[in-house]
């Protein structure tokens, strides 16, 4: 079933979008909804997996992750069970902040945040290029993050 969101559902995914922690008194305010009105449509979103969680936005470098790495993975084979394979061990991998099965040159996405260059060498070394099914793999690295919402 989808589900149909109006102007006043998409300005609360965007004010929490914005702010995860903001209050219904808040969310009233800028919506000119009622708080019961925001709370009956907040938990909608939720139920209907609009919206899906709320996280802390963290500052990467303050908590030691000096380096963000973003690697083009290709497999060697691509029959599922190798992509099953390969996308349950890539959820292991503490250093993975996201992953995407991509269309393209490479099957792959992954965002990587490491401490070091020896720490990425050593999540390169030992935990991708172990993998069973790796053929290549490609490595951009960020000098200066722009833009990241």
């Amino acid at each position: 079933m989808k589900t149909t969101l109006d102007i006043l559902d998409r300005q609360l995914v965007e004010l929490l979008q914005t702010n995860g922690r903001a209050s219904m008194q808040e969310l009233s305010n800028e919506t000119g909804l009622s708080r019961s009105a925001v709370f009956t449509r907040v938990k909608r979103l939720e139920k209907d997996k609009i919206i899906t969680g709320y996280a802390a936005q963290t500052n990467r470098r303050l908590l030691g992750l000096q380096i963000r790495a973003f690697c083009n993975v290709q497999l060697k084979q691509h029959d599922g069970r190798f992509l099953k394979e390969f996308e349950a061990n890539i959820g292991d991998c503490k250093e993975v902040q996201s992953c995407y099965h991509i269309a393209g040159s490479f099957d792959y996405l992954i965002s990587v945040d490491v401490p070091d260059m020896d720490a990425y060498h050593q999540f390169i070394s030992l935990r991708l290029a172990a993998m069973d099914n790796i053929g290549t793999v490609h490595s951009s690295f960020v000098m200066r993050e722009v833009l990241e919402r």
